[in-house]
């Protein structure tokens, strides 16, 4: 071999090593350290346990704000308008996200999620969803649930059965009166629940707090509605809880959780299995719906539903929009993924129905997100005539 083959041969040799050299390196530069590769997704819970609910609730929740209303009870009775229309666009599964009181629970019902997160900016809200999550662990059946409610027993005598008529429930207790034995009784009851099932420490002001919501059922019963200023007022305006409750369609149809023992067997067991997860949280805030689409993301999970009631109206008030859509932007979301949104009474919109103060809405979310990237929403009317659903009229 002469001199000349002899030098090829080594700096072949030479450009071997260094090519599998530089492989080697680019391949170890693609890798991330250990301690910072990307934790393994997890799956989404079938139950949390007591301490995990209680601390999901304390680590995401933001400092308590003020609004000027009781909300004990929704005020929207177009609610049910479009639980038709969610149907058809696939609303299923996945995780909700609300606001208010019980007209979440019908939603719920209705898509059947993985997991919800009810995001309040009152403390008081997140009390009030503590106190119905112990009324559904202690009542097997709707109306023992009402009962427990509104303080007023249930007859000796033929007690309604588990597949009673809604209208039938709230016929009998529209007529049986309050018991203080039962209100005590009940309350202590629903604190035992609270604190010691559910591992949720009350505070002083949440005792009271959750004495003020309970009493206020217990002296109004099914006559109890949202009130404005913590007043006393409101109820030639704002409608009932037995109004709510006895709701109905578009077709005519009895909707609510409480018209069926399917919904209701199905939300007390999600509740049991503490998936129902009441957060306090401002909608334009740095943590709280932060912390949940963490979690969602986390879990493998995208929303199906995000119930705003009109809050979008006063986060245009406060200058608080662009905060809370780019919170939007950062939640798990997909082509099916829905705003359910109220439009308030003193806005003319073409959706709203004679007979309603409000219109209750839908929007794709994904939508939603690219037309505030656009820059088309510089006002609240704006927000509520741009690409909405509603439900097809009968």
């Amino acid at each position: 071999m002469n001199n000349g083959s002899r030098l090829n041969d080594i700096l072949k040799s030479s450009m071997l090593s260094l090519v599998m050299s530089l492989l080697f390196a680019l391949t170890v530069m693609g890798q991330a350290p250990a301690s910072v590769q990307k934790a393994p997704e997890q799956k989404a819970p079938e139950s949390l346990s007591a301490a995990e609910f209680s601390k999901l609730i304390n680590e995401m929740s933001e400092e308590g704000g003020y609004f000027r209303s009781d909300n004990f009870t929704s005020n929207e009775t177009s609610y049910l308008h479009i639980v038709d229309k969610m149907r058809q666009l696939g609303a299923s599964g996945g995780a909700y996200i609300g606001v208010g009181p019980e007209q979440n629970f019908t939603y719920i019902a209705k898509i059947r999620p993985k997991i919800a997160f009810i995001m309040d900016i009152r403390r008081q809200a997140v009390i009030q969803h503590l106190m119905y999550k112990a009324i559904f662990h202690l009542s097997p059946t709707r109306a023992q649930f009402l009962s427990r409610l509104l303080s007023r027993p249930l007859p000796k005598e033929k007690p309604p059965g588990p597949d009673a008529p809604l209208n039938d429930l709230l016929a009998l207790f529209a007529k049986v009166p309050a018991d203080e034995q039962a209100y005590k009784s009940n309350l202590e009851d629903i604190k035992k629940a609270i604190q010691e099932e559910f591992k949720f420490k009350l505070s002083e002001n949440d005792q009271k707090s959750l004495e003020y919501v309970y009493n206020s059922f217990r002296e109004d019963g099914l006559d109890i509605s949202y009130r404005m200023d913590g007043g006393s007022g409101g109820y030639n305006y704002f409608p009932t809880l037995q109004e709510i409750l006895a709701g109905t369609d578009l077709n005519g149809n009895q909707g609510n959780f409480l018209a069926s023992r399917e919904d209701y067997d199905f939300l007390r067991e999600f509740n049991r299995r503490n998936l129902l997860i009441p957060i306090v949280g401002d909608f334009g805030g740095n943590k709280a719906l932060v912390a949940i689409g963490d979690y969602l993301r986390s879990h493998g999970l995208t929303v199906t539903a995000y119930y705003t009631s009109n809050v979008e109206q006063y986060l245009f008030g406060s200058d608080s929009f662009n905060a809370w859509a780019n919170n939007v932007k950062r939640l798990p979301v997909n082509d099916k993924s829905l705003f359910i949104r109220a439009i308030a009474g003193r806005m003319p919109h073409p959706a709203r129905l004679p007979g309603h103060r409000l219109a209750t809405l839908l929007q794709q979310m994904t939508v939603f997100i690219k037309d505030f990237n656009e820059g088309l929403y510089p006002s609240y009317n704006d927000l509520i005539t741009t690409h909405y659903i509603f439900a097809d009229k009968p």
